[in-house]
């Protein structure tokens, strides 16, 4: 694995490491060895097959104490009874409460037998020795509450980013003992919205980098995987421009040696093999107690968490299903203050909040029944105002639908546009040799705060179109998820659609506090929230359409759910372009797999965007009265 410095330094956001909460934040070993006894257990399986099960037991055994797991494919290390982890359980306040930790390398990775599948499919109707997560997750809570002592007889799971699909797939099908589930961030549907893709476009340094060390197989179970991918250069926008299109991938770098890009390859369209894992379908009749925590600046899993929420409620009937989201990065809430992110500032220690006041009295009440868990449907943060809001619902239910228009001169109106000629539009020439670039710093991978940076450098550029309304009299509060309807054409056959939705600061804005030094926030055009449309999948993910050239063409999607106010004194921006790079792999804007594109296949584009009363483009926002 890569080191957590080396890629904080090179800029990569790779979910493996986020999946264990920052050392600044850990009781400390000395403390946790004073404290527990750690023992390791090969717990076998329905199949056979042994997991590598590390559990840390409380010294004071007057007394029974639940039972806290963590599936991960990121190992249990340090490996041996001897040898302990210097931090137990989501933060400092569980291992000094007291609980059972335990932590298990899942089937096929690190220290645990078996054949390692990524996002193994859910298989609702196996047979008895049939294995999924679900049913691995079952065989060891059975072995845990049988076996460990001082236990008593609950459970309750967690875990961040692929850990977090593991939780969510343990509350399927859930084992009785298992009372409190909390996926955090939790992976759900690589085709749709989580990681790898989002509406069938590329996310291509997030899923090249991660898959890069991740992806490599391993002859056995082992202690130690070291492999780095060297890209010998700090620059991702040029390493993956040079690199050309993405069939040159394995070619030149993987070398036959990382099956599962290459599986991904082979599958350009949502069919059985993304479809199989998508664990959305799966979550409903959940029985455990579910806290689902996001980021609202996760550039991984937002659709995750917000997916997981929206179907356990779906089914949740009076069992308790809470949604929690932050104003965080991929894992965020799990480390540090939580009181910035890039150049932004939240004015309080949200993380830290969110720690104390959520994440352990939830446990605290569903394991030991201590204390009250006074928990609202959703408690979420509101950018803007900075401040933590709770709903009886998500989305809000007294937020309304309310439509910003794109009109002539770059205007954004809450008004449809009157008096446009029925073919008025603007235009700009896309060209996938020099795509846009999608944050103004040099790096290699996918920066975790590209989703609050500032807009002004695509702004500027002319084949970005910039629409803006102007300043405002009042607060705009918008809660919920985020329409796009646009009209479009292409002089080619495909293109991709970026659409933003940005704060823009009013010129005097004061600067920030002085622990982002050299920070300048006037005028700042900061990124709410921004998504793309892979547009041959405008109708269907699973039958990609080619467009007609030049001619004007619907395009709507949904962007996923944000809690934000336009403050008064700002303004509203959306901008509108057709590459995003290198976070967004290159459209060749020719309708072909794009897997297997050759460089012959990538051509400019004239985009046209078009704002009549009869091929309207808009966006649809929750607007809280």
């Amino acid at each position: 694995m890569i080191s957590q410095s080396k890629l904080v330094e090179a800029g990569l956001t790779l979910f493996c490491f986020l999946a264990v909460p920052h050392r600044s934040i850990a009781q400390g070993l000395e403390y946790v060895k004073a404290n527990y006894t750690k023992y390791e257990y090969r717990i076998p399986m329905r199949d056979g097959k042994k997991l590598l099960t590390s559990v840390y037991v409380p010294k004071d055994d007057s007394k029974k104490y639940p039972i806290l797991l963590m599936r991960t494919p990121y190992s249990v290390r340090p490996y041996g009874v001897d040898q302990y982890r210097n931090d137990l359980g989501p933060s400092p306040f569980f291992g000094k409460s007291g609980y059972i930790f335990a932590y298990q390398d899942v089937r096929g990775r690190w220290m645990s037998e078996g054949d390692f599948v990524n996002m193994r499919p859910h298989n609702p109707g196996k047979k008895d020795t049939d294995i999924d997560e679900s049913s691995d997750t079952w065989d060891t809570i059975e072995f845990l509450v049988k076996r460990v002592a001082n236990n008593n007889g609950r459970v309750g799971q967690y875990g961040i980013s692929y850990p977090g699909f593991y939780t969510a797939a343990g509350m399927v099908d859930a084992h009785p003992a298992l009372k409190a589930s909390s996926p955090q961030a939790p992976v759900t549907d690589w085709f749709i919205g989580d990681d790898w893709h989002h509406n069938g476009a590329l996310f291509l340094p997030h899923m090249f980098n991660f898959m890069a060390s991740f992806g490599r197989p391993r002859t056995g179970p082992v202690k130690k995987f070291d492999y780095h991918f060297d890209h010998e250069t700090p620059d991702g926008y040029d390493f993956f421009l040079r690199m050309g299109p993405l069939a040159n991938a394995n070619e030149r770098h993987f070398k036959n040696d990382v099956a599962f890009w290459n599986e991904a390859m082979e599958h350009g369209v949502y069919d059985e093999f993304w479809k199989a894992r998508n664990l959305r379908q799966h979550l409903k009749n959940i029985k455990p107690a579910v806290m689902t925590v996001g980021g609202w600046f996760d550039a991984e899993n937002l659709f995750g968490a917000l997916e997981t929420f929206k179907r356990v409620e779906k089914t949740a009937e009076n069992r308790t299903n809470v949604l929690v989201m932050g104003p965080w990065l991929h894992g965020g809430w799990s480390r540090g203050e939580g009181d910035s992110l890039g150049d932004v500032s939240f004015n309080s220690k949200t993380s830290a909040y969110y720690r104390e006041h959520i994440e352990f009295p939830f446990f605290e009440f569903y394991l030991k029944g201590i204390g009250e868990f006074k928990h609202p449907k959703a408690w979420v943060f509101e950018t803007g105002t900075n401040q933590w809001r709770k709903y009886d619902a998500w989305p809000p239910k007294t937020a309304k639908q309310r439509s910003l228009y794109l009109g002539k001169n770059g205007k954004l109106s809450w008004e449809k546009p009157e008096g446009e000629t029925e073919d008025s539009f603007d235009e700009y020439i896309s060209d996938p040799k020099k795509p846009i670039p999608y944050l103004d710093k040099i790096l290699i991978g996918m920066a975790g705060d590209y989703m609050v940076a500032d807009q002004r450098l695509a702004s500027r550029r002319p084949d970005v179109l910039v629409y803006e309304t102007g300043v405002l009299d009042d607060d705009v509060s918008i809660a919920g998820s985020i329409k796009v309807d646009l009209h479009v054409s292409t002089t080619g056959t495909d293109s991709d659609w970026i659409v933003k939705l940005i704060d823009v600061y009013p010129d005097d804005y004061p600067d920030p506090n002085p622990n982002l030094k050299g920070v300048r926030m006037g005028g700042y055009q900061q990124l709410v929230r921004g998504d793309v449309m892979r547009g041959k999948f405008r109708t269907s993910f699973e039958k990609p359409e080619p467009f007609a050239p030049g001619k004007p063409t619907p395009v709507s999607f949904t962007m996923q759910d944000s809690c934000h106010t336009f403050r008064t004194g700002h303004r509203i921006m959306v901008q509108i372009q057709s590459s995003w790079f290198p976070l967004v792999d290159r459209n060749p804007q020719t309708f072909v797999d794009i897997y297997r594109a050759q460089e012959s296949d990538f051509h400019k584009a004239t985009q046209r965007v078009y704002r009549s009363q009869k091929t309207p483009s808009r966006l649809t926002l929750s607007v809280l009265p």
